[in-house]
């Protein structure tokens, strides 16, 4: 659980309500004008203490805006330690990754996703937690720390997974025992934390692009062949982590390789259930094909026109966090050894 701690008070926040107040009985007990009755001494002393309330109030107002402008600063330093960016380019893959935040106030989101290259390939995973804001940061957190441990430590995909699901339920026992240590870390069913699930989708692309992919509840990735957008697979994912247990037989979905020049974008459904002020969906694959229409089109670019895009179907308050990772084969085939000349022969007549 992330907790922000408030400051201490300080001298300035003790000695600017002292003085107010002490301006304000020394004009009841030391003024003239406060003891009389007649109208303007009434006057007097009504101007008097609404301006040591205003003033209190200034103080007030400043003070909390100092402490959330802190709270902000702090959610964004913790998000930036949990959600590290990628690496532009990862094992030959050129990588490219943003997150958009609905949540305005903490400039934070339940959205996850990392890329690591792997003696067993470059494992991605991307994620969506129930919520978003600070509650949701601390589920990103604990997906996310067991996923960079368990993409190098496991041979095989779904034990990278079965990894994830253990610490989602150890973190979500950890929380409803914090919350209410009466229960002993069972969660009531009518408890918030029995509740909680991640949609989490697993890839892992080998050296020869050989394609490998777990889904539980979310959204399949789109392939982007030259000018072409098609998603990866119409395979029924698996449920989200959380609310049901893995099934004993979990086996990869294999697709078809990731050849070069080709690219996968992963994303949260924040991204198709975005809405225009009509009530109209957002139209992922068509940004898609506007990025990819002139080649060759980096996955820097592919962010940059589909969060345009998005930004300006919103009018600029999507309602849901959104997170999109683009990767890009760009290992291509190997070079053609050139052939040594040959040397000019010449014909006599």
């Amino acid at each position: 659980m992330i907790r922000i701690k408030a400051r201490a008070p300080t001298a300035r926040g003790v000695v600017l309500p002292t003085l107010w107040g002490a301006l304000a009985v020394a004009y009841k007990f030391g003024c003239p004008l406060a003891t009389q009755e007649r109208l303007g001494a009434r006057i007097a002393a009504s101007v008097v203490f609404f301006g040591v309330g205003i003033g209190l109030l200034v103080h007030v107002r400043r003070a909390l805006l100092r402490e959330l402008r802190l709270a902000r600063r702090a959610a964004r330093v913790a998000q930036g330690v949990v959600l590290r960016p990628p690496p532009p380019r990862l094992d030959g893959l050129g990588v490219a990754a943003a997150q958009l935040s609905a949540d305005r106030g903490a400039s934070v989101g339940g959205d996850l996703y990392e890329a690591v290259a792997t003696e067993h390939g470059v494992r991605v995973v991307m994620g969506d937690v129930r919520g978003h804001g600070l509650d949701a940061l601390g589920t990103v957190a604990a997906v996310l720390g067991s996923f960079r441990e368990a993409a190098h430590d496991e041979a095989r995909l779904d034990g990278v997974l079965r990894r994830l699901e253990r610490a989602l339920a150890r973190h979500l026992r950890e929380r409803a025992r914090a919350e209410h240590p009466s229960t002993g870390g069972t969660a009531d069913l009518d408890h918030p934390v029995a509740e909680e699930f991640v949609t989490v989708l697993l890839l892992e692309i080998g050296r020869d692009g050989a394609l490998g992919v777990l889904n539980c509840g979310h959204p399949w990735p789109y392939r982007l062949t030259g000018t072409a957008v098609e998603p990866l697979t119409r395979a029924e994912p698996l449920p989200p982590l959380g609310p049901f247990p893995l099934p004993a037989d979990l086996a990869p979905h294999r697709c078809e390789p990731l050849r070069p020049a080709e690219s996968l974008v992963l994303f949260t459904d924040g991204a198709e259930d975005a809405r225009d002020a009509r009530g109209r969906f957002f139209a992922l694959p068509d940004a898609l094909r506007t990025a990819v229409r002139d080649q060759p089109a980096s996955p820097q670019r592919v962010l940059r026109t589909v969060f345009t895009a998005l930004l300006r179907h919103t009018g600029g308050t999507p309602t849901d966090d959104v997170a999109l990772l683009v990767l890009r084969n760009e290992r291509g085939p190997a070079p053609r050894a050139r052939e040594p000349a040959r040397p000019a022969t010449t014909t006599h007549g």
